[in-house]
């Protein structure tokens, strides 16, 4: 009996990139038929099966003692044009002395990321349209666990194989950039990293930084200039692939995000305190120069051409580097949300060849920066990279800083609607929230309307409400895409309706009359596998908004026996629930955010200062909501609330409190007689009927809301 690899690989419970690494390491003779195939009979599985249980190995992954010998690679450790780290020091200097509480960076044309890592103590965000780099963030930024142990093992396995078989990377770059050997090599390698991850024995930051161990490992011995838009003819290969093991910094940001797209594209819908811009400066396009690298990045085996063998890189080029790059640097800077913004560009100008002057005059980048605010231009003297054919003299790299006017968030509403919201309130609150502040706690956060607007990009989330929070941590881990595509495939699944699609008269209902008839049969369905559902997972998370969007009011209701209990409602995910749902998850996405579900009196108090700032938004004694049923808020958590306030005045911690006095007819006595006790607090009334920001003594017993401030 004879097997194909992938079935005898199966069969032994390994990878087939393994199977082959123990034949060619002589664990098991086999035979090789005349077209060059090798044949997998039943004595070579035999032998194999004995090695493997012997050795105890499973997965592809050898289970005997890590080795102890490994070599290993930082971030900084790649040839790239226009690589920043050695001006580091520059960058973060300016940063320091210029730019107050800054919790999120952005560096929206990372290139080797190398930027980004000098802000790691912060929430980054990372962009760059080549996946090449844009996969290599992900090794270095992403909080996702992986296992090191199992990283060198895979490495170490990688560097002691020999490929006889050709492959992709054989057949279309050997004796180019690099050798037959090595170009076989790194197409088996390439290969088992994607078998590997399909498969689930790696999880996608170890792809990852299996990825970018190869791509560093490639161009370190790659027959070039430093770049891939020519290879030297006529040399010997002298270097051979060996890959080394990452070493990301172990305590990332949980909320960094990677991005792969044109960044003209993402600009509008991220948010950073500083927003890092490090553009292409002349007509060299990076597309050209690490086309190999994208190709073995991308692993779509394309058809490669001309002697450089480039693949089709049409939708890589930048117009950065054409004559529409100042008209594109004018539509970022227009479309950037940030409170800096910094540029580096150098004076390349008129000092090299056509192809190195820089695209943008330094009188368009001031014109441009200017309408967006402040701008101050800091400089120090750099090595430009040179082909040969440039006569550059003087070479500086300048950071221009622009300090944007009043930039604040667009104020949105939460993407639920939640009971005891703010939104409608926020025009009158949030001019009263303190300027300067460094991190906020929003202490019974509800649906997020006040922290996800605060002037501040760094913001603890916390409300008792496990469902809630849940469902709003799923926002901000899932990308947008992945959680839109579940939604129309559930309306879809349980034949609800799509009104922004097909209009009213595709479901024969009626706008005034609503959705609810036709709803009903697909909506009770879902709420009876989300009530089934066990595990409590994103597709759970996801289940509930959908619930939310078709039910009752938007309501967030459960009974005693953790069932969701509301009926039908009238609406469906309408384009004002989907702009309100794509709105708020950009902000959570942008923003340094984290959601717990502790009680208040849980919530610590160390690590804050006289420039943090708690916002308490409690559910009103005297008042009933959904989220004050069957005694949710008692008179002791009133008093342990107030003595929590108590506790920040005294360490020197701002906060502000909204709260009622007065609602038809009942008083909150507790709150009154503390803010009696407490002269030096201000007391604001507000206008809880919404409809403008003044407050007038009502004889009518309707609710007096007020916020309490201590600043």
């Amino acid at each position: 009996m004879s097997y194909s690899a992938t079935q005898l690989a199966k069969k032994l419970d390994i990878s087939r990139s393994y199977l082959y690494y123990l034949k060619d390491n002589g664990v098991v003779e086999v035979e090789i038929n005349d077209n060059g195939r090798v044949i997998w009979n039943e004595e070579a599985y035999q032998k194999l099966s004995e090695y493997i249980k012997k050795n105890k190995v499973g997965s592809s992954v050898d289970s005997k003692e890590t080795p102890k010998e490994y070599k290993t690679t930082k971030i900084n450790n790649r040839r790239y044009l226009g690589n920043k780290y050695k001006l580091l020091p520059f960058i973060t200097r300016v940063v320091e002395n210029e730019c107050k509480n800054i919790n999120t960076v952005a560096d929206i044309f990372a290139g080797t990321g190398a930027v980004a890592s000098a802000f790691i103590d912060k929430k980054i965000i990372t962009n760059d349209i080549m996946y090449s780099n844009y996969i290599c963030h992900v090794a270095w930024f992403s909080s996702e666990h992986y296992s090191e142990e199992k990283i060198i093992k895979i490495i170490t396995q990688y560097n002691n194989l020999k490929v006889v078989e050709d492959n992709y990377m054989s057949d279309n770059f050997s004796d180019t950039y690099f050798s037959l050997d090595d170009c076989r090599k790194i197409g088996f390698i390439r290969q088992d990293i994607e078998d590997k991850f399909n498969s689930g024995v790696i999880n996608a930051r170890e792809r990852a930084l299996l990825i970018t161990s190869l791509l560093y490992a490639m161009d370190k011995i790659a027959n070039t200039c430093g770049h891939y838009d020519a290879y030297r003819q006529g040399v010997e290969y002298e270097k051979h692939l060996e890959m080394y093991v990452p070493q990301p910094e172990p305590d990332v940001n949980e909320n960094n995000v990677c991005y792969n797209m044109d960044t003209n594209e993402l600009a509008p819908e991220i948010e950073a305190d500083l927003i890092y811009i490090d553009p292409p400066y002349n007509s060299r396009q990076y597309c050209d120069a690490y086309h190999l690298l994208e190709n073995v990045a991308r692993w779509e085996k394309p058809e490669v051409f001309g002697v450089a063998r480039k693949m089709d890189r049409t939708a890589l080029k930048s117009d950065y580097c054409t004559q529409k790059a100042t008209v594109a640097f004018e539509n970022l800077i227009d479309s950037i949300h940030a409170k800096y913004i910094l540029l580096s560009y150098n004076n390349m100008a008129n000092k090299g060849n056509d192809r190195s002057n820089a695209k943008i005059s330094d009188d368009d980048i001031m014109r441009i920066l200017s309408k967006k605010g402040k701008v101050k231009v800091f400089s120090e003297d750099y090595k430009a990279f040179s082909t040969g054919k440039s006569d550059i003299q003087s070479n500086q790299e300048r950071l221009f800083l622009c300090i944007c006017n009043n930039e604040r968030k667009e104020v949105i509403p939460s993407a639920l609607n939640y009971t005891g919201g703010k939104y409608k309130l926020l025009s009158q609150i949030l001019p009263l929230f303190p300027k300067d502040v460094d991190q906020v706690v929003d202490l019974f956060c509800g649906g997020c309307n006040v922290g996800i607007n605060v002037d501040c990009n760094k913001v603890l989330f916390n409300d008792s409400n496990e469902y809630l929070m849940g469902l709003l941590d799923t926002f901000r881990r899932l990308t947008k895409e992945e959680i839109f595509d579940w939604i129309y495939k559930s309306i879809d699944k349980y034949g609800l309706s799509l009104v922004s699609k097909n209009g009213y008269d595709f479901y024969n209902c009626e706008s005034s009359k609503g959705l609810g008839e036709y709803n009903k049969a697909g909506y009770n369905k879902l709420r009876n596998d989300f009530n089934k559902k066990a595990s409590k997972d994103n597709e759970y998370y996801l289940m509930l908004y959908l619930l939310i969007v078709y039910s009752f009011n938007n309501q967030l209701r459960f009974n005693r026996k953790g069932e969701f209990n509301l009926p039908v409602g009238k609406r469906d995910f309408n384009s004002k629930m989907q702009g309100k749902l794509e709105a708020f998850i950009d902000r959570v996405k942008s923003g340094d955010y984290r959601f717990t579900t502790d009680d208040f009196r849980n919530v610590s108090m160390e690590g804050y200062t006289d420039k943090s700032f708690f916002y308490a938004d409690p559910p009103y004694l005297i008042t009933c909501a959904t989220y004050n049923e069957q005694a949710g808020w008692t008179e002791n958590d009133e008093k342990d609330l107030l003595n929590y306030l108590d506790v920040l005045d005294k360490k020197g911690i701002r906060f502000a409190l909204s709260n009622v006095l007065e609602s038809k007819g009942k008083k909150n006595v507790i709150l009154s007689e503390w803010i009696n006790q407490n002269k030096k607090f201000k007391v604001i009334p507000l206008n809880y009927n919404y409809t403008n920001s003044n407050y007038h003594t009502r004889k009518d017993g309707i609710t007096k809301e007020v916020l309490v401030v201590n600043y």
